[in-house]
């Protein structure tokens, strides 16, 4: 299959920019727990509110992208404030203004994130969306495999000091640059055509048909611990801070293996399909953490990135295929996820520090297998209504 140019180079936008991000990502709820002192009822309302604030500007790039056509400035913004954002976070000094800095950056994300899947669906062939955004996603997850990478010889060669990890953040600035660079001068606009400019905000059967589809999806994250929880909960068990990383590679490496492979499943076998699996390795690596021993700790993070990267695939395709105001859909999509991630991470948080990690590890993994036993009642009774018509 050939892969249109300025997917190639999306791809590589997104590996330097997860790559800045990956850095950070596993040694931030211990920055903010360990070297702030803040705890973990604090870690739950930081990731709450670094969600929740993108849950408007989601929907309304993805509705400026389709109604007016504006596609690269969008995605341009986006990262510029994803770059510039994380190596401030290095300053902080309390929760609020981590909040507020992680809240920046995910505007960054919220900004991009409908106008660039409009625009990987727009140079994709409709039979093959699925191979294309795993191809992306591939690049994606690859960046943060060599983040993580990086972040692990860092801690092991230079210590685990608040100097050292105040250093990561503030090195983030060098990928995010050149993620910034490759955007702006090597990414081709998506051509404006009267349709676009035309185009006003009105649902259509088919977009109402895709997200109908991510319903399942949406409650399922409502109950998923966020990767954050995954990291203080392999503290808990005694994994050491500076082998937390290398489950991040556990996790990422996962998805680069598996990340083209389960988009090429969604459009052999259908959406439908793909998504069972992820819910049932999103139940399995919750079940997981519930041994609290290491092995299994280690395990879960693999099950863990074949859940995100399964239904991020098979949810992004679904969209590309189905929805007719593809940048209004994706927009709903990821303002739904950030919303009910956010819902999820205080309930978590609060849990976890008011009634001990036992409780919030129930609240998970009993409300996720119960959303995949409804998932697959579901699809039994779409498949006898089928057989009967």
């Amino acid at each position: 299959m050939k892969i249109d140019r300025n997917i190639v180079v999306l791809g590589f936008v997104s590996y330097f920019t997860d790559m800045a991000s990956a850095m950070i990502n596993p040694i931030f709820p211990i920055f903010l727990v360990t070297v702030l002192h803040q705890g973990v009822d604090k870690l739950g309302i930081v990731v709450a509110v670094a969600t929740f604030v993108s849950y408007a500007l989601r929907l309304i790039s993805g509705y400026i992208s389709d109604r007016y056509g504006v596609v690269k400035p969008l995605v341009v913004w986006g990262y510029a404030f994803s770059v510039f954002s994380k190596p401030l976070i290095g300053l902080s000094q309390d929760y609020k203004s981590v909040a507020v800095l992680k809240a920046v950056e995910r505007l960054g994300k919220a900004l991009r994130s409908a106008p660039k899947d409009s625009m990987i669906a727009h140079y994709s062939p409709k039979k093959l969306t699925g191979k294309t955004f795993g191809f992306h996603k591939t690049l994606d997850i690859a960046g943060e495999l060599s983040g993580t990478l990086l972040l692990f010889a860092t801690l092991l060669f230079f210590g685990q000091d608040e100097t050292v990890i105040r250093n990561i953040f503030y090195a983030t600035l060098i990928p995010g640059i050149i993620g910034l660079i490759l955007v702006i001068f090597f990414v081709e606009d998506v051509p404006k055509t009267p349709k676009i400019e035309q185009k006003s905000f009105k649902l259509t059967s088919n977009d109402k048909k895709a997200l109908k589809d991510l319903i399942f999806y949406f409650l399922f994250l409502l109950f998923m611990f966020n990767e954050a929880f995954f990291t203080m909960q392999a503290k808990e068990v005694g994994i050491a801070v500076v082998l937390i990383p290398l489950l991040y590679v556990v996790s990422t490496f996962t998805q680069t293996l598996t990340s083209y492979i389960s988009g090429a499943l969604v459009d052999r076998f259908g959406f439908s399909y793909v998504m069972l699996i992820a819910y049932l390795c999103g139940v399995v690596a919750q079940l997981l953490l519930w041994f609290d021993k290491p092995i299994f700790t280690w395990i879960a993070f693999m099950f863990m990135g074949l859940f995100t990267v399964a239904s991020l695939n098979a949810n992004r395709a679904m969209i590309a295929k189905v929805a007719d105001n593809r940048g209004s859909v994706y927009g709903i999509f990821y303002a739904s996820v950030a919303l009910l991630g956010a819902i999820g991470a205080v309930v978590s948080g609060f849990i976890w520090e008011k009634l001990g990690i036992e409780s919030a590890l129930m609240y998970a993994l009993v409300g996720t297998a119960a959303i995949f036993l409804l998932y697959v009642l579901k699809r039994i009774a779409e498949i006898k209504s089928n057989a009967n018509s």
